[in-house]
């Protein structure tokens, strides 16, 4: 079995870019991926456990890579959020996949 990281990019709620290889081979989200680099305070990211309950992984889509479409609780629980934008999605909807190479996000304000 042939383990491979992808490159995504991910702005932190400080503004500072952070380039990270998240690997493809842990069924891991962006949320987890935000969390394992400690690139937002312990406790302010994926309060709910990646459950789509909280607001608190959402990010703002930077790039123009192609993601899974929204699910129906994503889209709920954005609809309630705050600072929420055009490009708004939950980090814990979004798979570590080889299709998000090269991803680019920033984290939202903590609400």
């Amino acid at each position: 079995m042939e383990y491979q990281d992808i490159k995504i990019t991910i702005i932190d709620r400080e503004g500072v870019k952070h380039n990270v290889e998240a690997p493809i081979d842990m069924a891991m989200n962006l949320m987890e991926v935000v969390r394992s680099f400690e690139l937002a305070p312990e406790g302010t990211i994926g309060v709910c456990g990646g459950m789509a309950m909280c607001a608190s992984c959402q990010c703002y889509v930077l790039s123009d890579t192609e993601l899974p479409e929204m699910q129906d609780d994503e889209e709920a629980m954005l609809s309630e959020a705050f600072y929420v934008k055009d490009n708004s999605r939950l980090g814990c909807q979004i798979h570590i996949t080889p299709d998000i190479e090269g991803l680019e996000v920033e984290l939202a304000p903590e609400s």
